[in-house]
């Protein structure tokens, strides 16, 4: 589905909705958050009123956009909590928000979520200009109570399947050579090369590739681990099928890419004529979305006979540093192709095989 249409300049312009009076309906503090949350920068027409919309806007610029989407669905939980019971929405009541996180986690929601939601109501009172409950100790021992239970009951966090180079080539077996094929395989291909998210994937634009003579650079305007800057990700020429660069090339070739986005919806065909070759799919204009990618690896990883649960958007990821960490890379190198500030976030994205093998004291006991 394509975006929405953009504002017009003067809702640009418009300085930002003020936020609702105290004791103001949940409905209406869901209404002002949705609105809230979703912005452009605009452009200032010089005036104090429009510098001040503008900074506003950098402001809620400055958490990413999937995570003020997050945002928007915890803050719509919590404002129907308190329609349901009557309590204010905006400002919360300490006592409140610990009472909807530990209603949330009877209802079965997992501890993640309820320290993403914690997260939110703190968001949307800074955004109101307002004093931040969820910092009280009764939402911070409910949360730690929760995260503990969590531990206790032996909730793990889902990983995804790392993609590894080995089953990376038992996934592309099946994919057949035609247009749906070689956009699928040119997407996992460089997806495992560049050790990219699946938001990263879905916004490759073919101008933001660049070829050199050891293969392409693609710049990525902003990333997950560098919002402030653009990075560039090599994508290297291979000798084996898993040679990303010869991916794109025959991608681009059959589907007459020359510009905006590498990887596009394609629509299924019209009916054949009577006696004619079968028509092939069309092929659209608009990026796929990110969640189009996880479809897409789900849908190959099943196709090659893998339990498609197992697999999603990041399992590109994670199995391209996997594999760099299985030939010996090191962390160092694994760090910047991951894009990752901390060592203990590529931690997370490593999977370390048997722990038999990787035992410190192998050999010595």
């Amino acid at each position: 589905m394509d975006d929405p249409d953009a504002p017009s300049d003067l809702q640009i312009l418009a300085p930002a909705m003020p936020p609702p009076l105290p004791g103001a309906s949940p409905a209406i503090v869901a209404r002002w958050f949705d609105a809230a949350a979703e912005t452009t920068p605009p452009t200032s027409d010089g005036s104090l009123a429009g510098d001040h919309a503008a900074a506003d806007a950098f402001r809620r610029l400055a958490t990413a956009t999937n995570t003020r989407s997050a945002y928007r669905s915890a803050v719509r939980a919590w404002c129907a909590w308190c329609q349901v019971h009557g309590r204010p929405a905006l400002p919360a009541n300490a006592a409140d928000v610990a009472a909807f996180l530990a209603g949330e986690r009877a209802r079965g929601l997992a501890a993640p979520t309820l320290v993403l939601r914690r997260a939110a109501l703190r968001y949307l009172h800074r955004a109101a200009g307002l004093a931040t409950p969820t910092d009280d100790p009764r939402v911070a021992e409910t949360v730690a109570g929760i995260t503990r239970a969590a531990a206790a009951a032996g909730e793990m966090p889902r990983k995804v399947a790392a993609a590894t180079d080995v089953l990376l080539r038992q996934i592309l077996a099946p994919i057949p050579d035609d247009l749906r094929g070689l956009r699928d395989r040119a997407l996992l291909l460089v997806g495992f090369a560049g050790a990219l998210r699946r938001s990263e994937i879905a916004a490759i634009a073919v101008e933001r590739l660049e070829p050199t003579e050891r293969g392409l650079v693609l710049t990525l305007p902003q990333s997950k681990g560098s919002q402030a800057e653009a990075v560039r990700i090599p994508l290297p020429y291979g000798t084996t099928e898993l040679c990303p660069v010869r991916a794109i090339t025959r991608w681009r070739a059959a589907a007459a890419i020359e510009a905006g986005p590498l990887f596009r919806r394609l629509w299924a065909p019209g009916p054949a004529r009577p006696g004619g070759l079968p028509p092939l799919p069309r092929v659209g204009t608009a990026p796929l979305s990110a969640q189009s990618v996880g479809d897409i690896v789900q849908a190959r990883a099943a196709a090659a006979g893998f339990d498609p649960a197992a697999f999603g958007g990041h399992s590109l990821k994670r199995g391209a540093l996997t594999t760099g960490m299985s030939q010996g890379a090191h962390p160092a190198q694994l760090k910047r192709l991951g894009r990752h500030k901390r060592f203990d976030t590529l931690g997370e994205y490593l999977e370390f095989g048997d722990i038999f093998d990787g035992h410190p004291l192998k050999g010595t006991l």
